[in-house]
């Protein structure tokens, strides 16, 4: 009963923002429409542009490399102090920075031991890294971001719509820098009659789906509802039933 009240709260809230954007030219949507009332900092196309901006957090699993250095290549995880362990620079402070501030960390440690170290830093998995998926898929809930990921593919690892799921009327949630949430219809039954999917949306970690009823299983519902609680009982059961 929970679930459902707080997937019912999900979709209001959706609801509002969505009607909020629409009738406000100067909020700014996803896509990036007028950012006229918005301050630049807070663009949410600043964050779609930047996904090396992500700063690393403890049990980031990251992976470590040196150009023309195989031999340092490393796999790491970071510590609940927020250090990492590498050979010859020891323990290096990784949490807090983003991929590019750690690898500037590591050449500069590395100066005097590579001629040109230039480190490259990647994330291969990370606890904090994951999108939310609610609604008409199979197993609504936390989905682990992977490089690149998007609607369908988050979709697809939430085990697929519903036959109830209105693909037109997804909603994505997304937060811009400064933490305001901003709503963006996504119209997926369109994107998957394309042959290589080429509208889908890209994901930031933190985003949110919404996946809502149809409106042929919104009737359907409302339809039997109806029949269970307001008719009659006489009126449902059929003479002769017992």
């Amino acid at each position: 009963m929970k679930a459902k009240l707080s997937i019912a709260a999900l979709l209001c809230c959706a609801q509002l923002w969505m009607g909020c954007a629409a009738k406000n030219p100067e909020e700014s949507d996803i896509r990036g429409a007028s950012t006229a009332a918005v301050s630049p900092a807070c663009d949410v196309t600043a964050a779609i542009d930047e996904p090396r901006a992500y700063r690393i957090q403890p049990n980031d699993q990251l992976d470590v490399s040196f150009y023309l250095s195989p031999e340092l290549h490393q796999n790491l995880t970071v510590r609940p102090d927020g250090d990492i362990s590498i050979p010859i620079a020891g323990n290096v402070h990784a949490q807090g920075l983003t991929p590019g501030q750690l690898e500037k960390s590591l050449d500069q440690l590395y100066a005097l031991e590579l001629r040109d170290p230039k480190s490259t830093v990647r994330i291969d998995k990370s606890p904090w890294q994951v999108v939310y998926v609610e609604g008409q898929v199979a197993k609504p809930g936390a989905v682990p971001l992977q490089p690149g990921m998007t609607a369908i593919q988050a979709i697809a690892a939430s085990g697929g719509l519903t036959d109830a799921a209105g693909a037109s009327k997804v909603v994505l949630i997304r937060r811009d820098a400064c933490g305001n949430p901003h709503g963006e219809k996504l119209q997926l039954d369109q994107v998957l009659s394309q042959k290589n999917n080429e509208e889908d949306v890209a994901l930031l970690p933190a985003d949110l789906l919404i996946v809502p009823r149809s409106g042929i299983a919104q009737f359907d519902l409302n339809i039997k509802q109806y029949v269970r609680d307001a008719m009659p009982l006489e009126t449902v059961l059929a003479p002769g039933m017992f």
